[in-house]
């Protein structure tokens, strides 16, 4: 049946009232008779026997002289379609961010399609072409293998659709997410702290754990990482600098540390990780060779597990930088919403990062306890 044969079911005086009842923007709004020819374009006429026969009907109610409120929840439909491809880690961070993402979606009516990238780079290109099969409107890429972000990048732009790429740049696409220079500066500097008060600036080693498939700008967090431990301390040139490979992953991270400490017998080591779950597995190496007062530690995400380690009294997981992805959500579907909108918006929209310790953990975080009882 072509569209054209489709329009004639179609009850043009239902289509109108529905109009009318999407000028409402909630349930609890009072709305003027003026306001409601202004958002829909119909004459006052039209909008006045509209309004009440959907008064008589009981959808509306008249609360004053061409005064009315939605007597339930109109549920519009959504007027655009947004695709998330998770980064599928099975870590909370993109837990949180998709969490926020279908709460800040749902509050903005938008239909928001959602694809797990398995950590995988094929699984990533075959839901690229998933999300333009399906004609999404803009899409929200969580991936992290840079190799193939360009062949990424270049379908949804053949494709006409918008990209928002989330902490790993994309070529062409709008950046979300980490200033990552500066949130590794905040680590490095907190472990260049440490030495000086704890060990009196004696450094044997510095270990940084690296996440090389993400490619050049995320490795800016090491980078960070050991320029604030340069600003803070002065280290010998006999202290060397040893980088370790941990794929953003806890076991990964711990198996190449426990194989890096069979090597060395460095007993004041700072070491800083490009991830939370790097820097769990780096520390969980420490303690397992039974060399944990050897080290110093401090990851990146603040998530739940490092926290949850930074209330440890013996702890030497000394801080972590928070990303806040719970607030992720919100701040995505506002850009998208905007791009979409054809507004002026910036090529990058960095988050602000705040250092989290065992000593402020729960200034930040202090309904963590309510979450770990459920």
């Amino acid at each position: 049946m072509s569209p054209s044969d489709r329009s004639r079911y179609i009850v043009k005086s239902i289509v109108h009232a529905s109009e009318v009842l999407a000028a409402f923007q909630s349930s609890g709004e009072v709305v003027r008779l003026r306001d409601i020819v202004s958002r829909t374009g119909f004459s006052t006429s039209m909008c006045f026997r509209l309004l009440y026969t959907l008064h008589e009907c009981g959808f509306v109610d008249k609360v004053g002289e061409n005064l009315y409120r939605l007597t339930t929840e109109f549920r519009r439909r959504p007027q655009y379609r947004i695709g998330y491809a998770s980064q599928g880690q099975p870590t909370s961070f993109p837990r949180e961010v998709l969490a926020g993402l279908k709460e800040a979606a749902e509050r903005e009516q938008v239909e928001l399609l959602v694809l797990d990238n398995r950590y995988q780079p094929r699984v990533a290109l075959r839901n690229a072409d998933q999300f333009i099969r399906e004609a999404v409107d803009l899409v929200i890429e969580f991936q992290t293998d840079e190799s193939v972000a360009p062949l990424i990048a270049s379908k949804y732009l053949q494709a006409n659709i918008p990209l928002i790429a989330v902490d790993i740049p994309h070529p062409g696409a709008t950046y979300f997410g980490a200033n990552n220079y500066e949130a590794g500066l905040l680590g490095g500097q907190q472990l260049g702290r440490f030495a000086a008060k704890m060990w009196n600036g004696t450094i044997d080693e510095v270990l940084m754990i690296q996440l090389l498939r993400a490619g050049p700008i995320p490795q800016a967090r090491v980078r960070g990482m050991l320029e604030g431990i340069h600003r803070t301390l002065r280290l010998p040139a006999t202290c060397p600098t040893v980088l370790v490979d941990g794929n953003g992953q806890f076991q990964t991270a711990l198996t190449r540390v426990r194989k890096h400490l069979r090597e060395s017998r460095a007993r004041h080591v700072l070491v800083g990780a490009a991830n939370d779950p790097s820097a769990l597995g780096a520390l969980r190496a420490f303690e397992e060779a039974g060399r944990r007062n050897d080290c110093a530690v401090v990851g990146q995400n603040a998530e739940p597990e490092a926290r949850a380690e930074m209330r440890n009294s013996h702890t030497r997981l000394i801080g972590s930088v928070a990303f806040f992805p719970e607030k992720y959500g919100e701040g995505l579907i506002r850009l998208g919403l905007a791009i979409l909108a054809g507004k002026s918006t910036p090529p990058a929209v960095l988050i602000k990062h705040r250092l989290i310790t065992p000593t402020n953990v729960d200034h930040y975080y202090p309904n963590d306890s309510l979450l770990e009882s459920r």
